[in-house]
């Protein structure tokens, strides 16, 4: 009961970004708090509309916790594939916010 709480809540616990607050520009890491307040919500595409890479970040947190625990075959080309496309989402939005 309590984590429906917190989770509802969320929100409430956000930290700023430093980068946008000293220097007036936003980081590459910039959106990911609130699209997983987004994603606890159920609103998939804000999330993706405020951080196109939380949807590949996540299973590579998944798979990399998995391959921690248990050896999965070609595990190297699966996180090579999934950091890959995360830093090509990161970057890209990133470069995007400037436009």
């Amino acid at each position: 009961m309590k984590w429906v709480i917190f989770l509802s809540t969320l929100e409430n616990y956000l930290l700023p970004c430093f980068s946008k607050r000293i220097f007036g520009v936003e980081c590459p890491g910039c959106g990911i708090q609130r699209a997983m307040v987004f994603l606890v919500h159920g609103d998939f595409t804000a999330a993706f509309h405020m951080y196109p890479a939380i949807y590949t970040l996540i299973p590579l947190l998944f798979f990399l916790l998995a391959d921690h625990l248990f050896k999965i075959k070609y595990s190297n080309i699966i996180t090579i594939v999934l950091m890959g496309s995360s830093v090509v989402l990161i970057l890209g939005n990133y470069i995007l916010k400037f436009f």
